[in-house]
Order: C-alpha cells, then sequence, then structure tokens
C-alpha cells in the first residue's frame, strides 16, 4: 500500500499545501511549529478518521476558516484509491472512499493500515489504564471488524448501565432484574472481547520482546503483562458481587473497561525505573510490534509514521532503528524531523530511494 500524493485545505496551518511521496521513505523537515507533524497527523486523519493529537475534530481547521479538506490517493494491490476526509463547521464528519460516503466510520478502519510513533506515545506509559486500553483495542480493531463492533456494543451497555445507577440513586430505588438485563449482555460482549485481548496478547509479546532486544542490542529484559478482573471470575459473578460498591459509585467499577497492560524493564515499572532512552526503546518495540502483527493478520504493509523520532535516542539506538527499517518488511515511511542534515544522513544508511521535504 502506497500514499503516492496528499492535499491539504484549511488542516490546521496549512491554508492550501500539496505533495506528491516516495514510494519508500519521506522526510518532512523544518523548524519546530511549521506543521512537520501536522503533515503526519493528515495522513493518519486518512486512515481512521481522526487526528492522534488532537480529539476535538473543528480543532483541526484552521483559524478563520469554515472547513478542512484532507486528500489522499493510494495504491492498493495496483488498484488506485482517493480517500478524503472533510468537515465543515456544525456539521458531522464526512470520510469518502472514490466519492462513496461512508455510512459508518468503523467501515472504514482497517482499510488503510497505519503505524504511528511519537513523542505523544509517552502517554502510554505515564498517563491511566485508559490510554494502554485503547492502544490493544486500535490494533486489534485494525483487522478484527468483530471485535470493534462487540467493543462499540459494550461501551453502548456500559453507559446504559451507568446511567441506571445514576437514576437509582437519584430517585432512591433499585430494581435488579433491570440491571441484570444489562449485566447478561456486558458478560456476553465483555468475555468475547477478553478473549480476543488474551490471544492477541498472547502473539504479541513475543513480537515485542524480539523487537525491543534488536534496538537496545539486547542489554534489557522487558515485559509486557495483561491484568484483567476475568482472570479471576466471569463478569456476571464479577458484577453481582460489587453491586453493592456500583450503587454507591453511580457507576461500573468491573469489567473489561478496567483492564490494564503493565509495562516492565528488569522485572520493575518502567515509568519510575527506565530512563528516557529506555522508555523510548520501550515505545518504538511496542509499535514496531504493532506493525508487524497488522501486516500479518491484513496481508498489507501498514504506513509506518515516524514522528520526531531521533529525539532523545542516542546515535546508537537510531542507527539500529534505521537498519530494522532497511528491510522489505516495511513499506512506505514517513518521517519527520528538526534537522535536515541529521535526518538525510540518517535515512542515506537505509538504502532506499527517499524525498526530502522542506516546510
Amino acid at each position: 500500500m502506497i500514499l503516492k500524493s496528499l492535499s491539504l485545505l484549511n488542516y490546521k496551518n496549512f491554508e492550501s499545501k500539496s505533495f506528491i511521496f516516495s514510494d519508500k521513505i519521506n522526510c518532512i523537515v523544518g523548524n519546530n511549529g511549521i506543521g512537520k507533524t501536522n503533515v503526519l497527523d493528515a495522513i493518519y486523519h486518512l486512515s481512521f478518521g481522526k487526528s492522534y493529537f488532537n480529539p476535538v475534530a473543528t480543532q483541526n481547521i484552521k483559524h478563520g476558516e469554515d472547513f478542512f479538506v484532507v486528500n489522499g490517493d493510494y495504491l492498493i494491490r495496483e488498484k488506485t484509491e482517493k480517500i478524503i476526509v472533510s468537515l465543515k463547521r456544525g456539521q458531522k464528519k464526512i470520510i469518502k472512499r472514490n466519492n462513496k460516503i461512508y455510512d459508518k466510520f468503523s467501515d472504514h478502519i482497517g482499510f488503510l493500515p497505519l503505524v504511528i510513533i511519537s513523542p505523544a506515545d509517552r502517554d502510554l506509559i505515564i498517563e491511566g489504564s485508559d490510554t494502554r486500553r485503547k492502544f490493544i483495542d486500535g490494533v486489534i480493531s485494525q483487522s478484527d471488524k468483530t471485535y470493534l463492533s462487540n467493543l462499540i456494543n459494550y461501551n453502548k451497555i456500559l453507559a446504559q448501565r451507568n446511567a441506571l445507577l445514576k437514576y437509582f440513586a437519584l430517585n432512591h430505588t433499585f430494581n435488579k432484574e433491570t440491571l441484570n438485563i444489562y449485566n447478561l449482555q456486558l458478560n456476553d460482549y465483555g468475555s468475547q472481547i477478553f478473549e480476543k485481548r488474551q490471544a492477541f496478547l498472547e502473539a504479541f509479546i513475543p513480537i515485542f520482546k524480539e523487537r525491543y532486544q534488536a534496538i537496545s542490542n539486547g542489554h534489557e529484559s522487558v515485559e509486557l503483562q495483561y491484568q484483567s478482573g476475568l482472570f479471576e471470575d466471569d463478569l456476571t459473578t464479577l458484577l453481582n458481587k460489587n453491586v453493592n460498591k456500583d450503587k454507591a459509585l453511580q457507576y461500573t467499577s468491573v469489567g473489561i473497561h478496567k483492564d490494564d497492560l503493565n509495562f516492565n524493564i528488569e522485572s520493575h515499572p518502567i515509568k519510575k525505573f527506565g530512563s528516557q532512552g529506555q522508555q523510548k526503546s520501550f515505545l518504538i518495540a511496542l509499535k514496531l510490534a504493532q506493525f508487524d502483527f497488522i501486516k500479518a493478520q491484513s496481508g498489507v504493509t501498514p504506513i509506518l509514521l515516524l514522528d520526531d523520532i531521533f529525539d532523545k535516542l542516542d546515535e546508537n539506538r537510531v542507527t539500529q532503528i534505521i537498519k530494522l527499517v532497511d528491510d522489505e518488511n516495511f513499506g512506505q515511511i514517513f518521517i519527520s524531523d528538526t534537522h535536515a542534515e541529521r535526518t538525510e544522513k540518517a535515512v542515506k544508511q537505509a538504502h532506499q530511494s527517499y524525498e526530502i521535504f522542506n516546510l
């Protein structure tokens, strides 16, 4: 899969900008604040229908304008595909594939597989469990429509159950039979999601460890550990056990929406015991393993976005990463950096065709 060209209209800081890309390596270079990351985010937008960096859709419209349009032309299995994402203030966002509007955004997920590695990924280490669950869900959903559908349904039922708990508290009432209807539905979707997450991590963890060893030259051992209440009991039992707690809190305190991933280095939490370089290597290994997993599942080589990749990495680790991507396993790569010379020196080691775009 290749992104041949990209055009932006009123997207973030760009009034109008077009690019014709290399099939292999594309370097977006320039000073801080000039919009390098915005170009990568536009490519992300085409795959997922949303920004990687800003969840407020209207804030991706250029200041003073009423709309934005991101337009990408792809070559997929020798067929041209045109994707357009557009948003007008006060209206719903639209995603078009070959001029046909998607009824549901979820139908588009996985069509243009993509992996991004960015300084913003540090949230996976420092933020709460929600960020790490989104990572797991994002990887699985790109190649499993049933999983994505179950997740959407689970979250709908969860919101309804939470609204019911609030209603009970507000009206000083309680109806166990009504609550049980939601419990059964949560158990149905939740158990399927739990099983898929287990199977995913069983396949994913060895790939991740191998990637980390390659980046760090085997200097440290790392671990991913899946945490879930469903290892102890089925979800119906957990919900019944915690019903009084849920009534008091007015929300559902147990379920797959509370699952987490522990990130460890040398058997200790990387958040507390990992250096900046180790943490960055950990996150890069995590994302490269995501790349490997999605490629194996979908049979399509994802686009790889490397945002500010060389920041906080010593030259040895940068060299290791360049060696990793100098491989037929990888397809099209986009790199953003503030130093044009540093970027060119690094990509020359990859012996692949490349383009450098100075913004």
